[in-house]
């Protein structure tokens, strides 16, 4: 066994990996269903600004992250929820929330080496108060997820029909854009604010190539956000490589074989089909 195993950062490391690879996988879905990458990569760039905020003021970075993150998602929500409207809405924010960026690095006194962990990541950083942080957040965002699934599925699926039924779409919108807020100031500990669709939408990608059942997918994105973090993280220990650059490869690995499969399967399957209808 490596002798790093036996060190508290290394076991708060793989706890608050596991917490955020299990949000990310059941959020993933979600934010793939409702073409919503844009609106993860958004609230990720402003997360960075509330870090760089929080150093600025003396406050823990995480803290800053969240409460930009959770900001931003507001704003989106408030300026417009619609496909139509989203992206525009998005990018008003990330371009206003990147320029305060800039505005708080260049007033802070401080090196900013916390913030800009941010944006690479520093999951093997993370203290006892941080993984508590970090369960408290997860489950606020999965117990929220849970309180609005079906509807939120609904709206997700057909928009106009769950409109015309009474369900309330543009709330929906925005509670889900305030889960998704929780999922990446979680998410951005582990793989950093550039690298935030690694666990948000390629494992939820890959899952929905392996199977079209909606529990599964759930299921098979969670395997593969866990499999790609604790791995990462395992493979960092052994190497002189950072976290985020094993989490990656992972998982996109993931995906690339999950591309391959329906191909291959059908490749594996012609000549038996072929063999049946020769025998007919």
């Amino acid at each position: 066994m490596h002798p790093l195993w036996h060190y508290a950062f290394v076991q708060q490391a793989l706890l608050a990996g596991v917490i955020t690879a299990v949000v990310a996988g059941v959020v993933g879905p979600i934010v793939t269903m409702r073409n919503m990458s844009f609106a993860v990569h958004g609230l990720a760039e402003v997360g960075f600004s509330g870090a760089a905020g929080a150093v600025m003021l003396g406050l823990p970075a995480p803290v800053g992250v969240l409460a930009a993150a959770v900001a931003a998602a507001g704003a989106i929500g408030a300026l417009g929820v619609r496909l139509r409207e989203r992206d525009v809405a998005i990018g008003s924010v990330l371009a206003f929330g990147m320029g305060l960026g800039v505005l708080f690095l260049t007033l802070s006194t401080r090196y900013a080496t916390e913030a800009f962990g941010i944006l690479f990541g520093s999951i093997l950083a993370v203290s006892r108060q941080d993984v508590l942080r970090t369960a408290v957040v997860g489950a606020a965002a999965l117990a929220a997820l849970a309180a609005v699934y079906r509807p939120l599925r609904f709206a997700s699926v057909d928009p106009e029909v769950a409109e015309a039924r009474g369900v309330p779409v543009r709330l929906l919108s925005t509670l889900f854009l305030l889960i998704l807020a929780l999922a990446v100031a979680e998410v951005i500990q582990v793989v950093g604010a550039l690298l935030i669709l690694t666990l948000v939408i390629v494992p939820a990608g890959a899952a929905q190539r392996l199977t079209a059942h909606p529990s599964l997918i759930t299921v098979c994105s969670v395997a593969i956000a866990l499999a790609a973090t604790v791995g990462g993280i395992v493979c960092a220990l052994y190497t002189s490589w950072p976290v985020s650059f094993f989490v990656t490869g992972l998982s996109f690995a993931a995906y690339v074989l999950a591309r391959a499969k329906a191909p291959l399967a059908a490749l594996v399957g012609a000549p038996g089909r072929r063999a049946a209808a020769c025998g007919r």
